[in-house]
């Protein structure tokens, strides 16, 4: 699994003006790239997403976010060998 972490490196207000195209790439994330969940950060600092794929595919794929692109925010990407989940969450095994 993979876990994305983005923090907002600029204002909430920039990062509201790119929302619109964000939101867009997230949906993308979810019917083409392999998006298992995702949301914002309490306090809104950014958001999470977690994924499945091979990481080199999640990592190009990030690079194409508007957020990215625009440099509203940094992203930390982690890789987690899932050995353990919670009954119907094996989905996230590795």
């Amino acid at each position: 699994m993979i876990v994305v972490s983005l923090t907002y490196v600029k204002s909430t207000a920039e990062a509201d003006q790119h929302m619109e195209a964000h939101m867009a790439w997230v949906k993308r994330g979810y019917a083409e790239h392999g998006f298992l969940a995702s949301g914002r950060k309490v306090p809104r600092t950014g958001g999470v997403i977690f994924a499945r794929g091979p990481r080199a595919a999640v990592e190009a794929y990030v690079a194409t976010d508007p957020f990215h692109v625009h440099g509203i925010a940094e992203f930390e990407i982690t890789e987690i060998d899932v050995t353990t989940a919670i009954e119907g969450l094996d989905i996230l095994k590795g």
